[in-house]
């Protein structure tokens, strides 16, 4: 049992670490960036997502594995198809957005997204902003309906 207590406390903490980043960089990082404008703003921009790109190589992983490992030793591989324990869904879905978007999609797309931002920084800033701020709500969404939905209560 003490596999359960230790796979939790690092799902939690992985979580954390990851959306409280996205929350740091889209709440506070990006809106700095714009202020600054141009391509200052981009470049801070930039260094602060790099640096926070590498630390959530490690915790988005290790949310999924350790996540694994809890669905796993509980066998609540129903969950994931129970419409009304829809937060599991969600987090899955949201764990795989972010894996796509940081193992992918950035790499594949960051020439891409440096030529945009040559052009139009500011226009980039925005695009990359609002991709975030959605992001961020669908996950602080999953966060409250899987907190309220551990504790058998439902949002919806």
């Amino acid at each position: 049992m003490q596999d359960l207590a230790i796979a939790r406390a690092l799902h939690v903490l992985s979580v954390v670490h990851w959306i409280g980043g996205v929350s740091f960089v889209t709440l506070i990082a990006l809106p700095m960036a714009l202020a600054r404008g141009g391509a200052d703003g981009f470049a801070l921009f930039e260094a602060v997502e790099r640096r926070f790109a590498a630390q959530v190589r490690f915790s988005i992983p290790l949310a999924g594995a350790s996540g694994l490992w809890l669905a796993y030793r509980l066998n609540i591989w129903s969950w994931f198809v129970d419409p009304r324990i829809w937060w599991a869904q969600a987090m899955l879905a949201i764990w795989t957005v972010f894996m796509l978007m940081v193992f992918v999609a950035e790499p594949l797309l960051h020439h891409k997204i440096e030529s945009l931002a040559a052009a139009d920084p500011d226009a980039a800033l925005r695009r990359i902003g609002r991709l975030h701020m959605l992001l961020l709500a669908l996950a602080a969404l999953t966060a409250a309906g899987a907190v309220a939905g551990s504790q058998g209560e439902s949002l919806f």
